[in-house]
């Protein structure tokens, strides 16, 4: 689709310097080969020589720009440049995915659904997926192929299962969330109970999980169902790729973990987190509202203090780890001067006392 440079500023709330009715039909980085109808943006100044050159049709820049040199370009001016070209590729997701859903509508075959399924308007089962019995599925729910629906599934309005992931019983997922390819929500916990003989016994998972609005789970994640009642995924809260959540955990309302983060069973983690990636939490933790977790950290014990920032493994306040840090870089030296010390000291002559 074509769009006018008038159009998207009236959208952007920007100004323009240039040609107002130029057109655009694809968005582009202002460092690779962006080439006539697209659109760009410029938010860092490392790459400004890259305006002089471009061959897009226009680029997003901060109101304030003043270039250096001749610009062929069409310039949009706007507040910030970053959120703006953000919003605008929300707005073409959007409308990406309004164009799906109008393409993607009916059950293809060869697939199998299950009895009682239960469809709202605009729902869509692709080639090859499975849907089990007493299902529900709200208005524009769209599966891809080889997908898999156990019994009892409840997937709200507007909820786009990706293909290849697998949603175990019982699971329930709200409205507008996205899981993508490979992900696995409900499986079993990992309960073992240590018997005297040294072996373990499974220990029943008989819970479910449930995911509130909004949430996007990325590829390879995996959410495993509650022992007794559920693992709680709340509404707007956004996981990376190849995550692991077990049994019972509690995630609050827009917290976002990036890769390769796990989390034990029984977990409770506050609201507007920030889980960097390779974080390891252990089992029967709490966390704090706005904390932020660094990378690679290790979280042994309740973070019971609001916005605070940690970060190591074992995990421990920030200031701390920086100041740990510098002693620790400074330990060869000190260790040079220790072994200094100590052969000045058996060189010292015998007291005469």
């Amino acid at each position: 689709m074509d769009f006018t440079i008038k159009q998207i500023a009236s959208l952007l709330e920007g100004n323009i310097i240039g040609d107002e009715n130029a057109k655009v039909n694809q968005l582009a980085k202002i460092d690779e080969a962006a080439k006539e109808g697209s659109i760009c943006f410029l938010a860092n100044p490392k790459y400004e020589n890259f305006i002089y050159t471009t061959q897009a049709t226009a680029v997003i820049v901060k109101d304030d720009f003043q270039p250096k040199q001749n610009v062929s370009t069409t310039l949009l001016l706007v507040k910030d440049p970053y959120i703006a070209f953000t919003k605008l590729l929300e707005e073409y997701n959007k409308l990406a995915q309004q164009y799906n859903a109008h393409q993607r509508i009916g059950i293809e075959q060869p697939s199998f659904a299950g009895k009682n399924l239960h469809i709202g308007e605009g729902f869509y089962l692709g080639a090859f997926a499975y849907v089990g019995n007493d299902c529900e599925m709200g208005d524009d729910v769209k599966i891809y192929p080889h997908c898999f629906i156990g019994n009892n599934v409840k997937i709200g309005k507007g909820t786009i299962i990706h293909p290849g992931a697998k949603i175990y019983d019982n699971t329930q997922i709200g409205q507008y969330c996205s899981i993508h390819s490979g992900a696995i929500i409900g499986s079993e916990g990992f309960g073992f109970a240590p018997q005297a003989d040294g072996t373990y016994k499974s220990i029943p998972q008989l819970g479910n999980v449930i995911i509130k609005d909004y949430v996007n789970i990325g590829a390879n994640t995996t959410i495993d169902r509650a022992t007794i009642g559920s693992t709680l995924i709340q509404e707007g809260v956004k996981l990376d790729n190849l995550i692991q959540i077990g049994h019972n955990v509690i995630i609050g309302e827009h917290t976002v973990m990036a890769a390769q983060a796990g989390v034990a069973g029984s977990t409770k983690i506050g609201k507007m987190c920030s889980i960097g990636g390779q974080v390891g939490i252990v089992n029967s933790v709490q966390i704090a509202d706005y904390t932020q977790i660094g990378a690679k950290a290790g979280v042994n014990g309740n973070v019971k203090k609001p916005k605070t920032t940690i970060i190591g493994a074992p995990a421990m306040d920030f200031k701390n780890f920086m100041k740990s840090s510098v002693i620790f870089r400074k330990l060869p030296e000190l260790q040079k001067r220790i072994e200094q010390l100590e052969e000045k000291i058996l060189n010292l002559p015998p007291s005469k006392g």
